[in-house]
């Protein structure tokens, strides 16, 4: 049996969505700045795309600008932030996903603004007095929040520190890459300068996401050499990509009240498994907890072991797909910066699983089955 529970990852293209992406594959293949009929499709399409994406977010069409996905999102909202508004501190922590802290700390390096680290609890939550002390000392800050953790799933109180930020004319930016398309955002009566979204999170394709940036705090672009995207990001537009991600946003809002409490059955009936089949299981961060991480993540910690370390690559030869922390940095023999933070010294094996609309309990009870078997075989 394969089960595929990497899903903060990537998620599966929804079936529905290659639909809408075909006709642009094979047919409307014009270029979107071309004055011709054939262009002139294509961009109409981009718009409509544009116009649903901000429909479901409650925003202005002119605030969402399509990107290559999270990555460039992050990167160009921090960067050009700092550099539009010559922002002299940054405010972070250190367990954001890399897109957000190596561009701070890039920033930092080049002497354009200092960076500080607001403090974290035990669990990784961020400790919003001390967020606040530093937002007196240093007005006019650009701070970067992610709204749900990618690798433990903690849940930041967006809204809380949207007003903060507002008191204290900061800049707010949130890498909303885990969230969007499976919570609802309401833009309109969210202060947040800057957020960030991928496809590929919500059963979209790869290659695709957008960056919200709210109107009254325009930045200047990231990509320079064209007047693509309202002259926000030069290059011609992955059309497809585009009318996928839009497509997938829209099923993501349609079904998000059935999904959310599929995976979250999903979720729970996991945690009580773990409990059942493992001794001495824990669990990362507060990703156990489900009012306050995300229903699509469970980062699972298991007694320490000399063997801890072959343990994804035996779930994974036994067909069980899932991560050890993120994706994007599998290839880094470090481990995870977010688990080291919060746990120094830990010799304890992690495993993240993370769940889609697609997966069922006989899948968690062949994940568990599996763990528990190769848990037992390195205790031996």
């Amino acid at each position: 049996m394969q089960v595929y529970l990497d899903n903060a990852a990537t998620t599966p293209l929804d079936p529905e969505v290659f639909e809408a992406m075909k006709p642009f594959m094979l047919e409307d293949f014009g270029n979107p700045s071309s004055t011709h009929a054939h262009g002139r499709k294509v961009r109409a399409a981009i718009e409509s795309a544009r116009k649903k994406v901000a429909e479901l977010l409650n925003c202005a069409p002119g605030e969402i600008i399509f990107t290559s996905g999270g990555t460039e999102a992050d990167n160009a909202i921090l960067t050009c932030a700092t550099e539009t508004f010559g922002i002299g501190h940054l405010i972070s922590t250190p367990i954001e996903h890399h897109a957000v802290t190596h561009t701070l700390e890039h920033i930092a390096k080049s002497g354009k603004a200092q960076l500080h680290y607001v403090e974290t609890d035990e669990k990784g939550h961020v400790n919003l007095e001390h967020l606040e002390t530093l937002l007196k000392q240093y007005p006019h800050a650009l701070v970067s929040l992610m709204h749900a953790n990618n690798e433990i799933g903690n849940l930041l109180d967006i809204q809380t520190v949207g007003e903060m930020c507002r008191e204290y004319k900061a800049f707010f930016h949130s890498d909303t890459v885990q969230t969007v398309g499976h919570y609802r955002h309401d833009l309109k009566n969210l202060f947040v300068c800057g957020m960030t979204a991928a496809a590929h999170k919500f059963h979209g394709p790869k290659g695709i996401g957008f960056m919200y940036v709210r109107k009254d705090h325009k930045i200047h672009p990231f990509i320079h050499g064209g007047a693509q995207e309202r002259n926000m990001r030069g290059g011609t537009e992955n059309v497809y990509g585009i009318i996928g991600l839009a497509k997938a946003l829209e099923i993501a809002y349609r079904d998000m009240d059935e999904h959310q409490r599929h995976i979250t059955a999903l979720k729970q009936y996991m945690i009580e498994r773990l409990r059942e089949s493992i001794s001495d299981v824990q669990f990362n961060g507060d990703s156990a907890n489900l009012e306050r991480s995300l229903y699509t993540v469970l980062n699972v910690s298991l007694p320490e072991s000399d063997d801890s370390s072959l343990l994804l690559f035996n779930l994974d030869l036994h067909g069980v797909s899932a991560s050890g922390g993120s994706a994007c940095s599998s290839g880094a023999t470090t481990g995870s910066h977010v688990l080291a933070h919060l746990y120094p010294g830990s010799r304890r094996a992690s495993v993240r699983f993370s769940f889609s609309k697609y997966n069922t309990l006989q899948e968690i009870d062949h994940a568990v089955k599996v763990l528990a078997e190769l848990y037992r075989n390195v205790e031996a």
